[in-house]
């Protein structure tokens, strides 16, 4: 039987205590911390599917190269079709993500001392002030939000080019395209990171919780807020 801390409020105790725990967030559940509540857990993997579901129905669109995944979704027509409603699903998507993580994703003067450098290359020794979110972190959701928005903004006019002139077609095409790749290798380190890299992370975005050691090792300034010890 687990016990759920929560500042200002009583304990709860029970069989059910992980899912009442896990409708919030910043909470200690025994030797765990619930670091994502479900919603966010939920928009996570719908931007994830999303994004992936663009990015395969736009491979044979953007190379012959991959003309033979078309057959995969039915042929070229049907991805052009779907690649441009799962588009706007994607930024449909990470829209409502980018409202619910906004708040936690301000830089603070903690993170001037972040090294991405140091930090790639597993050298940097941890910060005791780093709180929920490292710069790295946030850096990637603010890259997201951006590179989401003119991935949006240039498929609009390849979606409908009639609409507007030979020179924003060519610019768009070509923002379009260094997006997608900045976004995808944005993407492959985001999920090393989230798993080989930073073992006990992933599973923040399964189950929702983090072990009490990897938040103190990772996080110790939202280790020391959410448990109330003192460094």
């Amino acid at each position: 039987m687990s016990e759920l801390r929560i500042p200002g409020a009583s304990h709860v105790t029970g069989p059910t205590v992980m899912d009442v725990a896990r409708a919030r967030e910043d909470v200690l559940v025994g030797d765990e911390i619930v670091r994502h509540r479900l919603s966010s857990r939920v928009i996570h993997w719908v931007v994830a599917v999303f994004f992936f579901g663009a990015l395969l129905s736009g491979m044979p669109i953007w190379s012959p190269v991959f003309g033979w995944m078309a057959h995969l979704f039915g042929g070229l027509s049907v991805c052009r079709w779907l690649h441009a409603w799962l588009g706007v699903a994607f930024a449909a998507a990470t829209a409502v993500m980018f409202v619910l993580w906004m708040r936690d994703m301000v830089f603070d003067k903690h993170d001037r001392k972040f090294n991405v450098i140091q930090y790639l290359r597993f050298s940097q020794a941890e910060d005791p002030d780093v709180g929920k979110y490292n710069a790295g972190q946030k850096f990637f959701f603010w890259m997201v939000a951006v590179t989401g928005l003119v991935i949006l903004l240039t498929g609009i006019v390849l979606w409908w080019p009639t609409y507007f002139n030979q020179t924003l077609r060519s610019i768009s095409i070509l923002l379009h395209d260094v997006c997608f790749i900045g976004f995808f290798a944005a993407i492959v380190g985001h999920i090393y990171l989230g798993t080989a890299a930073e073992p006990g992370t992933f599973r923040s975005m399964t189950r929702g919780t983090v072990s009490r050691p990897w938040a103190r090792l990772h996080h110790p300034r939202w280790y020391r807020d959410v448990t109330g010890e003192r460094p």
